[in-house]
């Protein structure tokens, strides 16, 4: 390393010791440390995963009992949906990347910011903690009656999540006042990068959703604890309600996730089409449309416990919310329609992002409509088709995000061919884990069962395969990151050629980002390319 590496300043080395990060009140540190610990969720979620596909190889006992293979299922869905999925982009690369790209220093509320990331540890013990204490066999729905009367540690785990929101809603508080108020000279609200859009819209959906979910896990604990007929119907409750209330901050939940990864996908397709962003307008209000009508869909999930007439209203709600999706995809063709694509991994992410959300979303047409989800329901489909929207969509975008500000974040380039291994076993390995499970939903195979008959177990072994070569995929990713930070080749400032403001600074960035507050005078994607 140069003397010049050594004496030049950025946020990294601005402070040493692991105090200096644990309290630190800098955004991009925030973005690091959470970064760090939703990966740590990721690995003990996808074991958890890797076990449950590993028992299915057989229709037999493997390894794991009946109910060790509920707490594994369950302990699988908690783990991806409440400490990774829902947190990952927001938090990692919003925290980092938001207010550098509206050109301010940090958020508006940094000490907010970082009790955000001390309740989101709170949130993660209490739920490691429920593994500790007898792990949880309800599913990560905690349906009831079944979750106020199983012996297992249902109430530290939801207690554990309803800690969790806290941190949610206070990021989305967070982020809703920086875009209002830190914006730059001259940055109008057709100015902003439409990943910030997005993080609004998203932001909207974790202040307005999650107290009812926290409400909602309130009620379970007292009904648990004190006896109180709320939810289970031995006692005078109803069961329905608790999926009402749950379903009515869960599938916007859904936008939290998928959001901020349509966000992303905007950043890369036009960064590697090098390409003004095809109908700016209609994205971003697209945007707002989602988070809007997210609020009215939940009722899908509820298709075989409900009135007809409450089942038809929200089947043609659940095809609304398709429409502001379509645009989203349909502006993605158009830009990249006449570019000059560069296909690096991100981008390579971005391609394997819209084929993997276009068969989530049609196949979640199939489930919204009535007469065929009352086969569908509760079938190997229906997780084929979750997977899809939240792996094939978030996790895809989360994975295209991080590579294309990672040399922004660490000032090192990882391996392109390491990369390109790890894309295409990620990619094949999914595809053979989930695409099957659509087969074997269509044929009645039921979720969240221990055992099945015989006639299916070729499609598990398929399907098991397929998640040794998806989790071979994260090691090599792991490996080349962890190479990357230690002995990778120094980033330029620019890599990619990108527009937007953060790409403007120093990688890694310094402790105070911009010593000048930048004057915005024209679009994020001014890139001089004619549209046809």
């Amino acid at each position: 390393m140069s003397n010049v590496d050594v004496v030049k300043s950025n946020y990294l080395n601005h402070a040493k010791g692991i105090m200096s990060w644990l309290f630190t009140l800098d955004h991009k540190r925030i973005g690091i440390m959470y970064l760090v610990t939703i990966f740590a969720a990721f690995a003990l979620g996808g074991f958890a995963a890797l076990l449950l596909r590993f028992e299915l190889l057989s229709p037999d006992k493997i390894v794991l009992t009946a109910k060790q293979y509920n707490q594994a299922f369950t302990l699988h869905g908690a783990i991806m949906v409440f400490l990774f999925i829902v947190p990952s982009i927001p938090a990692t690369l919003g925290n980092f990347f938001l207010p550098l790209q509206i050109g301010a220093n940090d958020v508006a509320f940094p000490k907010l910011n970082l009790a955000s990331y001390h309740i989101y540890l709170l949130g993660a013990l209490f739920c490691i903690a429920s593994i500790i204490l007898g792990s949880v066999d309800t599913g990560w729905t905690f349906y009831t009656p079944y979750s106020t009367t199983t012996d297992t540690a249902v109430i530290t785990m939801v207690t554990g999540v309803f800690i969790l929101g806290f941190s949610s809603i206070l990021t989305g508080v967070n982020f809703i006042s920086t875009i209002h108020y830190l914006r730059a000279p001259g940055m109008g609200w057709f100015r902003m990068p439409l990943f910030v859009w997005s993080l609004y819209a998203t932001a909207i959906i974790q202040v307005l959703a999650t107290p009812v979910l926290a409400i909602t896990l309130v009620l379970l604990m007292l009904e648990r604890v004190m006896g109180i007929g709320i939810f289970d119907p031995s006692i005078g409750g109803d069961p329905v309600l608790f999926q009402h209330f749950f379903w009515f901050y869960s599938h916007p939940a859904v936008y939290i996730m998928i959001l901020p990864a349509m966000g992303v996908m905007n950043e890369v397709v036009t960064a590697f089409s090098r390409k003004n962003i095809f109908g700016y307008t209609a994205i971003a209000y697209s945007s707002i449309a989602i988070a809007i009508i997210s609020f009215l869909v939940w009722g899908h999930h509820l298709f075989t416990s409900q009135s007809e007439v409450a089942a038809t209203i929200f089947s043609f709600l659940t095809f609304l919310v398709a429409i502001p999706s379509g645009i989203k995809v349909f502006n993605w063709i158009a830009t990249m329609y006449g570019g000059s694509i560069d296909l690096k991994v991100p981008f390579l992410y971005f391609l394997g992002f819209l084929i993997l959300f276009v068969v989530g979303g049609f196949t979640g047409i199939f489930l919204g409509a009535l007469a065929i989800d009352v086969h569908l329901h509760d079938t190997y489909f229906v997780v084929a088709h979750f997977h899809y929207v939240m792996f094939g969509g978030t996790l895809y975008a989360f994975l295209s995000g991080l590579h294309y500000w990672w040399p922004k974040m660490f000032g090192k380039m990882y391996s392109e061919k390491l990369a390109l291994i790890s894309y295409w076993l990620i990619f094949v390995g999914f595809n053979l884990t989930f695409f099957i499970q659509f087969i074997m939903g269509s044929k009645g195979m039921p979720r969240r069962y221990y055992s099945y008959i015989e006639e299916f177990q070729i499609y598990h072994q398929i399907s098991t395969v397929g998640s040794w070569l998806l989790g071979l995929g994260f090691i090599v990713m792991l490996y080349y990151m962890v190479k990357s930070i230690r002995s990778g080749e120094p980033a330029s400032d620019n890599p990619w050629g990108a527009l937007t403001l953060e790409w403007t600074l120093p990688s890694p960035p310094e402790y105070h980002a911009f010593h000048e507050t930048p004057v915005v005078t024209e679009g994020p994607y001014e890139y001089g390319v004619e549209e046809d």
